[in-house]
This record gives C-alpha cells, structure tokens and sequence, in this order.
C-alpha cells in the first residue's frame, strides 16, 4: 500500500489569542495530527503543518495556502487535512478552483470535524452547503465592522489607522502635536500665497515639513518621508484638522473629539481656491495626454505631446512618425479601460504586497486628476504598433501606495491575461487602427479602437446592410430605401455592396480571419468581395 502523505493547514482571521501559550492555530495542529494518527492503518503520514496567521478566508493571499499549493503540484502532499472546512476558504468561488486545482494534481481534502465524501452528490451539495454558510458568516462579520466604523464615525470617534500631521496618538485617541499643528497651518496659509500644490510641495520640503513620523505597534518607525502630491492634496481636504470626522463612503461628517488646528474659514477658503484652480494647466499634474512620454511606436520612436487649440476645443494627438497623427483621447481609453479591467482581476499570482495594494485602489472613487495621475504612476511604458498596444505596468507597493483607500478591498476575481515577473505586469491589448485623411492639410489622423470595439461595428454594419437590402428588394428603388431611412443614395449603395458581398468573405471577416475597420469595409468594400 503506497504511503499518504497528509499535510496540515490551519489558519486564524485576527491577532487576537496568538500570544497565548495555547492558542486556535495550536489546537487545530494538535487535532489534525491526532486524526492522522488515527488513520495510521491507512498507511497515513503526517509531512508538515502550513500555518497563515492574522489572514482572512476570504482571500488567496496567504503565503502559507500559496506555498503548500507549490508542493502539492510538486508530488510532496497528496492529501490537505483541516480541522473544519472554513480553514482553508471563506469564498465559494476560491474553494471550488482549490477543489479542481486538488482533482488536477490527485490530491484529497479532509475536514475532520465535518465528514463527508466528495466522490457522491449528497457528500458536494453537504460541502456546497457548509462553504455558503462560511461565505454567509464572513459577509456578516464584514458588514458588522462596516457598520460599527459608520456609527462610530457619526459619533466622531477615530477609527485607527495611520496618524495625520499635526496629531498624535494617546490612549486610541488624537492629541494635537503643537510643533506639527504648526507646519499644518502654515501648509493652509501657505497654499493660499503660493495657489499650487505642486509648489506646496516644494516648499515643504525646502523648510524641512515632511510626512507624520511615528512608531508603530511593533516598534518600527514610519514616515518622516517628503509629503507628496497626492499626499498634499490629502492633506489639503482633509477635515480632521478642523475638528470633523470624515466618512467617505456615506459622504458623512460628524464633531470629532479632536481639537480643531485650523479655522474652518481658512479651511473654506483652500477648499474654494483648489476648486478654482483644478482647471489650471499648474494644477493639472503632469501632461494631459496620459501616457505623456511613455509611448512608443514598433520602430522604439517616442511619442510626443501635440496640442492643437482652435476658438471653441482643443484636439490632443500623440505624434511619432511624420504626417501621422494619433488622437490621445481613444488610446488613453484603451488604457484606462485595460487598468481598470486589471484591478478587477485574479492577481492572485502577483507578489502578495503588490496584489494587496492593487485589491486597496478604489479607482471609481478617485477624482479625474487622482486617477490620470494613478495610471501614470503605475504605467512604466507602452509600445503602440498596427496591431496591438502593449503596456508595461510598474506594481511595486511603492507606486501603489499613495492611492490606497482606506478601509476597501475589490473582492472581483475576474480572468485576464497577462505576463508577470516580480513587480512588473506586461498586457496586450490588440487594437486596429482607423485612418482619414485631412485632404486641406495633408495630415494622416487615426483613430483606435480594441478589437472587441471595431468588432461591434462590423457587427452593426452588415446588420445594416441586411436591413437595407430587404428593403431594397421590396421596392427596388435605392431612392426609396434612402428617403425612408433618413439617408443619401449614395450611403445606401456603399451599405449595398456589403449585403451582396461573397458570403465566404463575410464568414472570414465576422471570425476574425480577415481583419478590416468599419470605415474600410464602408469605403472599400469591393476588395473584401473578391
């Protein structure tokens, strides 16, 4: 009889009871390992316990779940016992890709409080079962802390987290700090002169303002750095230093019990003159154009910035190549799409840290200014050719950090595509480019589109061409069709031509074997007809 080798997993949600000599993550090994014992004439053998403390089940990122998966693909564990089904996942969608990730690599799972047997339907759905109420628990939990934060923030209380300029912490409360509650006001006073933040922040550090400096919990130093732009933006509104407590996502305030440092007159008056200013090209934080020189074409050209301004709007182009103008409106979409499709992602494969802060950014909170100004921190640079644009993502925790929101987890999971190597992420984006030409100035403009966009509109033009030519065969009169529709004679026919083309070539072109824009196949239709 071959040998069994079990591993043990145990984990714990919180910090709470892990100083005791005896704690939660003990008796879970103890019990499991007496189990094993127990099943010794089964030819079972304890191999090693996995331990993840102070980490939630409703998440993947746990070093010691990510490091026992490792060895289970390597042949070293064959079955995972745990003292209840909750240990190893809190979310259904996590438990039922460990169950298939365990059937791909011949690995049994045990839990030695609730028997069951996976190989039957009544052992699935008795599993099913107690994983929804694990979910269900969780979710409660999460809602009950929620919850408690919200009444607490009404009642202006502190909810803990890192300490503002200007405060310290005493007995889990905030205390002014008068040599900080200094720099706080002459950081107000000082933006009202000065009407730039960008300014602020170099003022700031010419007189030796930084960051709030502390010790943490477990005796390390934090902060003391050079207050950036998002942090002094952060700074800047934030009403803690008028006496209020602030809650973001129920768009509340309440008295706190801190003492206020500034006037809410001064307050008012930084608050209408950065409202005043966010039109302002000094305010507006790096380029407009969102990969501002990090663009490049096939050929390693840099893209660079052209802006032209006429009576009524300004048009924004990246420009590489002679004669060739690429609006920056479509790519920056194309980008901003892609990194808010990233962070919604399985980053389960990303460094822990990196993924951590990635999960923390609430990119549909932040403003217009915050978020081009968090895709261009993370963006290390793109390479746009004909057929796809590829960009390279900066994920260090370092990047990440100064647009965390506090108190937010994005629970999405989603599949995605792409190449990772430390804190780099690499994506591909196929795109198809849309050309005219502006005869008066003999400029080549285009346009971008993703495949799945250029897809839809060849979708939407032979339905239209369809449509059309029942119409046309009614009647038989292109005029009529026209005159009915709303159109010209002359759109009519191009529509026409698509609707009589060669039904293998529509086949190729609805599949993606051939690849053609919507305007071509209206223009041109008749090559894509041979």
């Amino acid at each position: 009889m071959s040998v069994i080798k079990c591993a043990v997993y145990v984990r714990k949600s919180t910090e709470h009871g892990l100083e005791q000599e005896f704690n939660s993550l003990l008796n879970q090994d103890e019990s499991c390992k007496a189990y094993i014992v127990s099943q010794a004439f089964n030819n079972w053998e304890y191999i090693r316990t996995y331990a993840d403390a102070a980490i939630s089940g409703g998440t993947m990122e746990r070093p010691a779940l990510k490091q026992m998966l490792e060895d289970i693909s390597k042949g070293l564990i064959n079955t995972v016992v745990v003292y209840k089904v909750d240990r190893l996942s809190r979310s259904i969608l996590d438990f039922h890709n460990m169950m298939k990730y365990f059937d791909k690599y011949n690995c049994n799972f045990v839990s030695i409080t609730q028997a069951f047997d996976t190989s039957t339907s009544m052992g699935k759905l008795t599993l099913n079962m107690l994983l929804s109420f694990a979910q269900f628990e969780r979710e409660v939990a999460s809602e009950r802390v929620r919850d408690k934060i919200r009444a607490s923030k009404a009642k202006g209380l502190w909810m803990g987290g890192n300490p503002p300029l200007g405060y310290d912490i005493k007995d889990k409360k905030l205390v002014v700090n008068d040599t900080e509650a200094h720099q706080v006001k002459q950081l107000f006073e000082k933006y009202l002169e000065l009407q730039s933040v960008k300014r602020l922040v170099q003022y700031a550090e010419a007189h030796g303002i930084y960051s709030k400096k502390w010790i943490s919990k477990k005796g390390n130093q934090k902060g003391g750095n050079k207050i950036s732009l998002m942090g002094m933006h952060r700074l800047l509104r934030d009403m803690i230093y008028i006496g209020q407590i602030a809650h973001k996502k129920a768009n509340t305030t309440a008295k706190g019990e801190q003492d206020a440092i500034i006037s809410k007159e001064l307050f008012d008056q930084v608050q209408h003159a950065l409202k005043n200013n966010s039109n302002n090209k000094t305010e507006s934080h790096r380029s407009p154009n969102l990969l501002s020189g990090k663009l490049f074409n096939s050929q390693g050209e840099r893209f660079i910035n052209q802006v032209k301004t006429n009576k009524n709007h300004t048009k924004i182009h990246y420009y590489a190549q002679k004669g060739l103008f690429i609006p920056a409106a479509p790519v920056d979409e194309v980008v901003s799409n892609t990194i808010s499709e990233f962070l919604n992602a399985d980053l389960s494969h990303l460094p822990p840290d990196s993924a951590s802060a990635l999960k923390s950014v609430n990119l549909a909170a932040l403003s217009g200014v915050q978020k081009r100004d968090f895709i261009q921190a993370i963006v290390d640079k793109a390479i746009l050719s004909n057929k796809q644009l590829i960009i390279y993502l900066d994920v260090s925790p370092n990047s990440v950090r100064p647009f965390i929101t506090d108190v937010y987890v994005n629970q999405s999971s989603l599949p995605m595509e792409f190449i990772t190597n430390e804190h780099s992420v690499t994506i591909t984006v196929p795109v198809v480019f849309r050309r005219h030409t502006n005869t008066k100035f003999s400029k080549e403009k285009t346009s971008l589109l993703t495949i799945t966009e250029n897809n839809n509109l060849i979708v939407k033009a032979f339905a239209t061409a369809w449509r059309y030519r029942e119409m046309y065969e009614e009647c038989g009169d292109v005029d009529t069709v026209a005159r009915k529709v709303g159109s010209t004679p002359r759109t009519i026919y191009k529509y026409l031509d698509i609707a009589y083309m060669n039904p293998k070539r529509v086949n190729q072109i609805l599949d993606g074997t051939i690849i053609c824009t919507y305007k071509n196949l209206l223009n041109d239709s008749k090559q894509y007809s041979l």
